[in-house]
């Protein structure tokens, strides 16, 4: 099961983003999803900065196998599950 989160609608509200963010990785444990895909979009790469930095954290970093990129696109960042 994949997800998706686009945050382009949300780029410059703080607080709506970290609730998304949270949201989807809560979402993801509760379904086991393999793959969830996030959009920050291409932009200045600040949103993208702010993104890792939410994945990076103590807490978050627990929930998740690996973070990846696109090669092709700098504007998607794929978080990686493994369930047992």
């Amino acid at each position: 099961m994949k997800l998706k989160l686009d945050l382009h609608e949300i780029f410059n509200k703080g607080q709506d983003i970290d609730r998304a963010l949270r949201g989807i990785m809560d979402e993801a444990v509760a379904k086991k999803a393999t793959l969830v895909e996030i959009i920050p979009g291409k932009g200045s790469g600040q949103l993208k900065k702010r993104v890792l930095r939410f994945l990076d954290q103590k807490d978050v970093k627990q929930l998740y196998h690996r973070v990846g990129t696109d090669s092709k696109n700098f504007g998607r960042v794929f978080v990686h599950f493994r369930w047992k």
